[in-house]
């Protein structure tokens, strides 16, 4: 039968987006007039109302039901406001429904939208049976489920709109667009509403901005230390300065512009600043924040620590500098009790002030190395009568030391005897053996520094090969003397002369060079071994030895050459280029002896100032193993020799000099308070300046 409805031409609601945004959805009326109706939801509402007795309710839905059992349609009793509900209220309505045939009760909530399709589903269900019998769930285990499916749904939203979603700056209509065939947003929707879905988004998007304002306001609190750094490093400028204060002086710096930016409104983090990541200048309003203002604070403290810690180092090496108790090579360990004070340990930590000791103890070491030096100068008549291998006996070591021992410069070193008889063996070491290796200035020594300015101011002998190659017709010709003793010279002669073609010529380099050879052997103050003769004008010479005595020949023959020159214009065999070889035959024993022969040729070699060869560096074997290689070697090192002699020979009025019969010998010593480069530059930076023929590195 049908039913009129009390309810006509009223509006009807589909969903909740449509209570208050009546206008943007299809309206639809109530029908006029009676309408069929299949079945009834009896609607008790179990909340606490204002002014509402329960008790008159449920006699009102009483009768209601029994006009409605009249129509012997289904009915369903629906419990509204379960939200808000009274226990009692909720079983009052239960023991209604049981003594009414046992009718269908189901628990809702519109406002949660729980079990709401639940009631219609059930009424169903009692019309069409072929449905099945509905689940009736109890509203709170149904708010339970409800609340999970919610929630899972809105992370799933979530995710979806963190995916999507990077920057703050993104709308809500270009964002939803995206969104709208993803099911995450559409089944979120469906649960909470559009609202709902555009509120989250929101948060998400203000989140975004939250966080990039906070990575902006880190970067620039992390740039400000170093603006105060660059701005005012100076404490006495602000020392006293308020950080009000400090704002005013910072914006007369000429560099202010280059770390701030002054911006027309504030504050900066809601301005376009904030998304200007190319501009990393400070927003000068982030002056006013309490965190800038505490890293003002931390800069000052910063500055003033600093100079404390200033000050404290400087008193502590003060008090290393005047200490009686502090000596070259005393341990931190000793003297810590005799220097540190409250002060020091509260401004610096131990590590600094062991660097500030180990300096301090570098400098006095050093200082006490070098008056002990001057000392042994001073005492050399206790080193004239040592063996010639200048090893003292332990005898002599303790004459030594008892002469020296009373000496303050002697005892100043008494924590590092060590040192202290090292230095002792040095130096005698050096006044029989004096080189550049052995100089107690080493690596300082005068001699080193002249070679490397000589080296420097002139262009090296492979430039000058390039530059002067036709300088001289006769520069394809070597004329070599080999000075040996006991056949070392003729026997040498012979395997070079077996190198060369059947004219007695030598390649180097892919050029053919006429060689000729004068092997030496006797006296050379007899005018049959005598290094020069009218035909034979001497390149250089190649000195070989193979025992101590053969070395002492080499050294007396060439001492002799050397003086016979004296007084003489044809002086230049005084800088003959010489080269000094250990001959060392196939089947020689090695060891100790071998190794005293390299280390005595060494030492002569530094001596006449010349090239040393031995078999270890230079990998010349004798006998028929001659390594041409190295021949070679030595027979270039003469022709740049020669290119030399005859660039000073051809070049105009430096012959004049050469020639000249005055001649100045400057003396510099190891340890003088002058630098070599003031005395030398000047003349090294003459026009008529030339390297010296005899090949030295530090003649000119």
């Amino acid at each position: 039968a049908a039913t009129k409805l009390a309810s006509a031409e009223k509006l009807m609601y589909f969903c909740t987006d449509q209570l208050g945004l009546e206008q943007d959805f299809e309206q639809k009326q109530m029908p006029d007039g009676k309408l069929l109706v299949d079945g009834f939801l009896l609607c008790v509402d179990v909340s606490r109302g204002m002014n509402r007795n329960f008790d008159d309710q449920l006699k009102f839905v009483s009768n209601l039901y029994n006009q409605l059992a009249k129509t012997k349609k289904p009915v369903v009793v629906v419990l509204t406001k379960c939200d808000e509900g009274v226990e009692r209220y909720i079983r009052d309505a239960h023991a209604f429904a049981l003594s009414k045939k046992n009718l269908q009760v189901v628990e809702t909530s519109a406002r949660s939208n729980v079990n709401v399709d639940l009631a219609f589903g059930t009424l169903v269900q009692l019309l069409d049976r072929s449905r099945g019998k509905a689940k009736i769930i109890p509203y709170f285990e149904a708010l339970k489920q409800q609340s999970q499916q919610i929630a899972a749904a809105k992370d799933k939203y979530e995710w979806l709109v963190s995916r999507i979603v990077k920057n703050h700056n993104e709308t809500w209509p270009n964002v939803s667009r995206k969104m709208q065939a993803s099911p995450e947003y559409q089944d979120y929707v469906y649960l909470e509403g559009t609202p709902k879905a555009k509120k989250l988004f929101q948060q998400h998007v203000q989140r975004l901005k939250q966080e990039h304002v906070e990575r902006r306001r880190k970067m620039y609190l992390a740039v400000l230390p170093q603006a105060f750094e660059a701005l005012i490093p100076d404490l006495d400028e602000i020392d006293r300065l308020s950080c009000a204060k400090a704002e005013k002086l910072l914006e007369t710096k000429p560099d202010f512009l280059k770390w701030f930016v002054v911006l027309e409104e504030t504050p900066w983090d809601a301005t376009s600043h904030v998304d200007d990541v190319e501009n990393e200048r400070i927003p000068f309003d982030l002056m006013e924040t309490q965190p800038a203002e505490q890293l003002y604070e931390a800069h000052l403290e910063k500055l003033r620590n600093e100079r404390k810690r200033a000050e404290m180092r400087r008193a502590f090496k003060e008090n290393l500098e005047t200490s009686p108790f502090i000596t070259p090579g005393k341990p931190w360990e000793e003297a810590r009790s005799f220097i540190m004070n409250e002060d020091f340990y509260m401004w610096l930590e131990e590590p600094v002030y062991m660097d500030i000791y180990s300096k301090h103890q570098k400098q006095i070491i050093e200082r006490a190395k070098e008056e002990f030096q001057e000392l042994l100068l001073e005492y050399s008549e206790l080193f004239y009568e040592l063996e010639l291998d200048a090893k003292p006996s332990k005898e002599k070591m303790g004459v030594i030391q008892d002469v020296l021992g009373e000496e303050q410069r002697f005892k100043a070193l008494q924590k590092l005897q060590a040192e202290r008889d090292a230095l002792i063996l040095k130096h005698i070491h050096f006044v029989y053996h004096p080189t550049k290796e052995t100089c107690p200035s080493c690596p300082a020594c005068v001699d080193s520094k002249i070679e490397h300015l000589v080296g420097s101011r002139f262009i090296r002998p492979s430039e000058r090969n390039q530059k002067n190659s036709l300088a001289d017709p006769n520069v394809d010709r070597i004329n070599l003397v080999i000075l040996g003793k006991d056949g070392l010279a003729r026997e040498l002669a012979n395997e070079i002369r077996a190198l060369c073609t059947n004219d007695d010529k030598y390649v180097i380099e892919g050029k053919m060079y006429e060689l000729s050879l004068r092997p030496i052997e006797g006296n050379v103050r007899l005018p049959v071994n005598s290094f020069q003769t009218p035909t034979f004008q001497p390149h250089g010479c190649l000195c070989l030895y193979n025992s101590k005595e053969s070395l002492s020949y080499v050294v007396e023959s060439i001492e002799k050459s050397r003086e016979s020159t004296v007084g003489r214009r044809d002086h230049h065999l005084a800088h003959l280029p010489l080269t000094l070889v250990l001959v060392n035959k196939r089947g020689d024993p090695s060891g100790e002896t071998l190794h005293s022969l390299i280390q005595q040729g060494q030492q002569i070699a530094s001596k006449l100032q010349c090239v040393f060869l031995d078999p270890a560096s230079a990998g010349i074997g004798y006998g028929r193993n001659i390594n041409e290689k190295q021949i070679s070697q030595v027979l270039k090192g003469l022709l740049d020799s020669k290119r030399n002699l005859n660039l000073v020979g051809s070049t105009a009025g430096v012959k004049e000099l050469a020639d000249a019969d005055l001649r100045v010998v400057m003396c510099l010593m190891c340890g003088d308070p002058f630098s070599a480069d003031d005395l030398l530059l000047p003349i090294l930076q003459s026009q008529t300046c030339r390297p010296s023929p005899c090949g030295s590195g530090s003649s000119v």
